[in-house]
């Protein structure tokens, strides 16, 4: 049995009903040749996705990876939802999170050897 739990969120099957129902209206509009209908199912997909973020960002959603079984449940909230979760891009741009380590940050030490660059085009 695994130990991560992907997708058992309130956040994410509120998500995904949206924009179920968001889908269904573009394809009636399809169907019918209705940009009215096309562009509202356009506009719930849309609401689907800030619904999602607004419900993770309050804890509702939880971050990806392994959690103690503990927390596993669909009522359970995200503790950490207010600090952020480390490398997700919801709490990113909502200026939560704490950021990664990058390579850039990374100091270089003089005289220690880097790797060259090659060409990987075979026309040089």
């Amino acid at each position: 049995m695994s130990l991560y739990d992907e997708g058992h969120t309130i956040a994410g099957w509120t998500g995904t009903g949206i924009a179920t129902v968001g889908t269904g209206v573009v394809g009636v509009g399809v169907c019918t040749v209705s940009a009215p209908a096309v562009v509202g199912g356009l506009v719930i997909g849309g609401v689907s996705v800030l619904v999602t973020w607004v419900l993770h960002l309050s804890g509702w959603g939880k971050p990806p990876g392994v959690r103690p079984r503990g927390q596993w449940g669909m009522r359970v909230r995200d503790a950490q939802a207010r600090e952020g979760h480390a490398g997700c891009v919801s709490c990113r741009l909502a200026g939560r999170g704490r950021s990664a380590v990058s390579p850039a940050s990374v100091p270089v030490v003089p005289g220690e050897d880097r790797a060259e660059s090659m060409s990987l085009s075979s026309v040089d």
